[in-house]
């Protein structure tokens, strides 16, 4: 645990409290509660919207150009650019498709004449595009507005390639949106739940050393105590009589 100060000279407890250091996970209801109650402008649910639906980092989504989401006549692309300039190792450019849920929010927020998407909020300050570590401090705000511990802006990034595991899509796709050097790194990000590990273990089930019951013979039980010779031959005969014709 360590702490930070924000620029309005608050302090700011950094703590993940989830295994391994990583910042936890957010749950279905934690995203809606932060989204409409926690955030409190259009530029910050678009800001770290773009965070979870492209699964970027948030220097990433602070260092946008208008251009790398809009295209000169001012229509949502398809498709956003993550230039390679801006990613972290710069391994190369990005394109991630833009979701309805993403357009909904690049709709709603009125970005300014300037050629960054998110521009700072300090004109004169030497970043051109917001400070990703004053956006982390906003997010943190939000978190705290609303009583969720344990995240941070890498919680939006874990959320949304933890969702695409789960949801069955391969690996190797999700580095190409995640932009991941290899493999091994995009696993750490990739959270496990508990119920994931006992359908895991469940299926060894099939693999049981116990003997399996043999089916029961399919002929007829001997009964214990079976008729008298005449009574049997009593009974066949009975069986055997012709019914009469009338």
């Amino acid at each position: 645990m360590r702490q930070t100060f924000g620029l309005s000279g608050r302090v700011y407890t950094k703590m993940k409290i989830e295994g391994h250091g990583q910042a936890k996970i957010l749950t279905q209801a934690e995203i809606e509660l932060l989204f409409n109650e926690g955030l409190q402008s259009d530029r910050d649910r678009t800001l770290f919207g773009v965070c979870l639906y492209t699964a970027c980092r948030i220097a990433e989504a602070c260092s946008l150009k208008v251009i790398d989401v809009f295209t000169p006549a001012g229509v949502i692309r398809s498709e956003m650019v993550i230039r390679k300039g801006n990613s972290k190792g710069k391994l190369g450019t990005r394109t991630i498709p833009v979701i309805q849920e993403l357009r909904l929010l690049l709709e709603t927020y009125e970005h300014p004449e300037h050629p960054y998407l998110f521009p700072s909020r300090h004109l004169n300050h030497r970043w051109k595009h917001a400070n990703p570590e004053a956006a982390s401090h906003r997010f943190q705000e939000a978190c705290e507005k609303v009583g969720i511990i344990g995240a941070s802006t890498h919680s939006l990034r874990r959320s949304a390639l933890t969702q695409m595991s789960n949801a069955g899509i391969p690996l190797r796709i999700i580095q190409e949106i995640s932009g991941h050097r290899n493999l091994e790194q995009l696993q750490k990000y990739l959270e496990v739940r508990p119920d994931q590990v006992r359908g895991a273990v469940s299926a060894l089930s099939t693999l049981s050393h116990v003997r399996k019951s043999p089916y029961p013979d399919s002929a007829l039980p001997t009964p214990k105590n079976p008729l008298p010779p005449h009574q049997l031959s009593q009974g066949l005969s009975d069986a055997t009589e012709e019914i009469p014709d009338w």
